[in-house]
């Protein structure tokens, strides 16, 4: 049994793929090279040591360097490596509303939690530079890959 979807929803991918002006491809990249440097800075030094850190710490370390490395993948794939991007920014507002909200609400926050709240409020940053109408169309408008 075929789905049949209404025409006023379908999305041609390929029209939506074409759709960013260079502009706005290059506003992406800075968005993964500020994520990218910002990693790279402060993770990647972790890596010579992560088999000593505790481990969570460890995988948290050797997790968000992937990211780092990712994220420079987008400076040349800055549409294909998008997901990237929403990754970043989804378990950071995760992060915010069920652990950081709920301290600040109860005027509990401790410094670790006060440090990560300060670095996840980095995530403004890329929020700003998603091209959030291409990513509706993109995402959610364009009809996904077949199941069968």
């Amino acid at each position: 049994m075929s789905r049949v979807i209404p025409a006023a929803r379908i999305v041609d991918a390929t029209a939506v793929d074409e759709e960013l002006p260079t502009r706005r491809l290059n506003v992406l990249r800075f968005g993964y090279a500020f994520m990218g440097v910002g990693l790279a800075i402060v993770k990647w030094p972790l890596i010579q040591n992560a088999h000593s850190l505790p481990v969570m710490e460890g995988v948290v370390a050797c997790l968000l360097t992937a990211m780092s490395l990712l994220a420079f993948l987008g400076l040349r794939y800055p549409v294909r490596m998008l997901p990237i991007l929403l990754f970043e920014v989804t378990w950071k507002v995760i992060w915010i509303a069920a652990v950081a909200i709920p301290h600040l609400v109860s005027d509990d926050l401790n410094a670790a939690t006060r440090e990560m709240l300060f670095n996840c409020s980095f995530v403004v940053v890329i929020v700003a530079v998603i091209p959030w109408r291409y990513t509706w169309r993109r995402y959610v408008q364009t009809p996904g890959d077949a199941w069968r």
